[in-house]
């Protein structure tokens, strides 16, 4: 990741993060984690963050940094992660390439992991910015040439809490 990149993304992470608003005092063997959502297919999800690879960013988001995460890229079908495409503006809400539906261990999707390759994406000069909602939107922006894709070496742990289907693991409110 080149240096522009690394603060670019940086930028938006203390924005994209919410901070947490429990309702009311937390319950013995409660925990509360800020709440973020994302497109997957067009369709909102919930997720929360709790670890990344890289130290800035982890420390930047409050949550642990885990080194070790990069070892989950591999190379092609034996990599661990799939791509989660992170504005550097902050101009919208991530892309995950996809989610489970439903959550939970009732369907397992054998294609869904929380572990995510973080692609930056940046609207090139004169491309007026439009809300992007799914990976195939994204990558259909990169081949028009109204984004540009980095595809860093950043790994990110982002479990879906809340499907497309409005189905939610046990516990999210």
């Amino acid at each position: 990741m080149t240096p522009l990149s690394r603060r670019l993304l940086c930028a938006w992470l203390p924005t994209a993060l919410l901070s947490a608003c429990a309702q009311g005092p937390l319950q013995p063997g409660e925990v509360v984690l800020p709440k973020q959502q994302a497109w997957v297919d067009g369709r909102r999800v919930e997720y929360v963050t709790t670890d990344i690879s890289d130290a800035t960013m982890a420390a930047q988001a409050g949550v642990n940094h885990a080194p070790r995460l990069a070892d989950a890229l591999g190379t092609g079908r034996a990599s661990l992660t799939e791509r989660v495409y992170k504005f550097a503006d902050g101009a919208q809400i991530s892309v995950f390439a996809s989610g489970p539906a439903p959550v939970g261990s009732a369907r397992p999707d054998p294609n869904y992991s929380p572990l995510w390759r973080l692609v930056l994406v940046r609207w090139q000069a004169g491309r007026p910015p439009h809300e992007l909602r799914s990976e195939e939107a994204v990558l259909g922006a990169q081949a028009s040439g109204d984004v540009e894709l980095d595809v860093t070496g950043i790994v990110v742990n982002c479990p879906i809490t809340r499907g497309v289907d409005g189905s939610a693991l046990r516990g999210v409110r």
